[in-house]
């Protein structure tokens, strides 16, 4: 049976993507821990980060170097945040977010009922700015 992730992926689910390639994929998730707060998958579904092959896994992370970079700018962050954990779905997935202290990591306090309208404006934000920053043949219209 498909994850979750693969069901988005393949748009069984919609989902806000922000970026899209052959081997990975990124979309906001439905509960942010901040505005921009990003999920970068892999297609392929793999259960745990370290059962990713080196180069599929280090796809994953520059992908992810390269949307934090860019969450920093346009949501004028300190760092951006990056966590692996797994345990929420069974396919790997790296959270990535704009994050100004520690306090951004607690997961207790991601929105677990965000505005549609916001969650558009952001993703389209946070596509404009990919874009802006030269990654635009990874950038889905939508």
């Amino acid at each position: 049976m498909s994850t979750l992730f693969t069901r988005i992926i393949n748009g069984e689910i919609p989902g806000r993507f922000v970026w899209r390639e052959d081997d990975v994929v990124a979309f906001l998730t439905a509960g942010p821990l901040a505005d921009g707060h990003t999920l970068v998958v892999p297609t392929e579904e793999v259960d745990r980060w370290t059962d990713a092959s080196p180069e599929l896994l280090a796809r994953v992370m520059e992908v992810a170097r390269k949307i934090g970079a860019v969450q920093v700018d346009i949501f004028d962050a300190a760092r951006a945040g990056l966590i692996v954990a797994g345990y929420e779905i069974n396919h790997l997935h790296v959270h990535v977010w704009p994050s100004n202290s520690m306090a951004d990591f607690d997961f207790g306090s991601a929105d677990q009922h965000p505005e549609p309208a916001k969650l558009d404006a952001t993703a389209d934000k946070l596509r404009d700015g990919l874009r802006n920053a030269g990654h635009a043949e990874h950038v889905p219209d939508a």
